[in-house]
């Protein structure tokens, strides 16, 4: 395969770099604050050993996650796709703040009142996942191929990240600075990414082609630009395939993927996290259990 070069449509504008670099924390954001919520499970386990933790949040935060992203995918042409992305990132900042303040709260001490609040944080991660993941893909779409490979290379390394910082932080040090991280993603995505040239230049191109759902980014990097009247018209006379029609194409690969996270989840991290027997690194095998399995992923990405 021969490497990507600039062209017609994709030219080398100023901020190529940077829209890379942030594009690449973005992705790290999306599912940052989740397997930072799977990676202190061994503190959970510790907590809530009645409630089996590791099962449980797995099985809030996907549901949460599946619900929402149907309900967005029914509505997506007409979803703002700014907004979207922004609620989901301060949701994800909020609901890793809510978990520091649970634990100051109760001082650590665990109880019932304590897990299901930690279920419902579970639950929002799920929530805040659906806006990001479908929303951050699709507006990257528009864009140089680059950018969302870099967004899906951060989603990839976002597990080994908060693995590697587990076993060098506590849980209070280690709930703090994913709340920082996700701040920082939502300061990026609201104030940095949109004022980028090469983002601007982008959704201009996506405006004047008749896209609809990239206005308040365009007016969030300063530009109001018309939309082709010719590109809109043409839009109107083409084909397009409803959400009943693309999941029929492309039913084969819905399978694979059910498949696969049914596997996935069956085993991660509800088994690695209790069912783990005597080991010599005792406390540390689960943490170390949990690197090797997200490095490995994350090398296969």
């Amino acid at each position: 395969m021969k490497p990507f070069t600039d062209n017609a449509d994709h030219p080398n504008i100023e901020g190529k770099f940077a829209a890379i670099v942030v594009c690449w924390i973005l992705g790290n954001g999306c599912l940052f604050a989740w397997n930072s919520m799977l990676t202190i499970e061994d503190y959970y386990v510790h907590l809530f050993p009645k409630y089996h933790p590791s099962r449980v949040l797995t099985l809030v935060y996907q549901p949460c996650a599946l619900t929402t992203i149907v309900i967005l995918a029914s509505r997506e042409a007409k979803i703002n796709t700014r907004n979207r992305n922004l609620v989901g990132y301060a949701l994800f900042f909020l609901s890793s703040l809510a978990v520091l303040v649970l634990d100051l709260a109760t001082s650590g001490k665990g109880g019932l009142i304590a897990f299901v609040g930690i279920c419902i944080v579970s639950g929002l991660f799920g929530v805040a996942d659906a806006h990001v993941q479908g929303g951050m893909i699709g507006d990257l779409s528009f864009m140089h191929p680059q950018f969302i490979q870099s967004f899906l290379a951060g989603l990839a390394a976002s597990g080994a990240l908060t693995s590697a910082l587990r076993l060098i932080t506590k849980a209070l040090l280690f709930f703090a600075i994913s709340s920082f991280f996700e701040l920082i993603c939502v300061v990026l995505y609201a104030f940095v990414f949109p004022k980028l040239p090469v983002v601007k230049y982008y959704r201009a191109k996506a405006a004047t082609e008749g896209s609809k759902t990239v206005c308040a980014d365009l007016a969030a990097g300063g530009l109001q630009t018309l939309p082709d009247q010719e590109a809109v018209e043409r839009a109107k006379y083409e084909t397009r395939f409803s959400n009943k029609e693309l999941l029929k194409q492309n039913a084969d690969y819905a399978v694979d993927i059910f498949l696969i996270y049914a596997l996935t989840l069956s085993i991660f991290p509800g088994f690695l996290s209790e069912d783990t027997g005597s080991h010599s690194l005792g406390t540390w095998y689960v943490l170390v259990l949990f690197l090797l399995r997200k490095i490995r992923s994350m090398s296969r990405g």
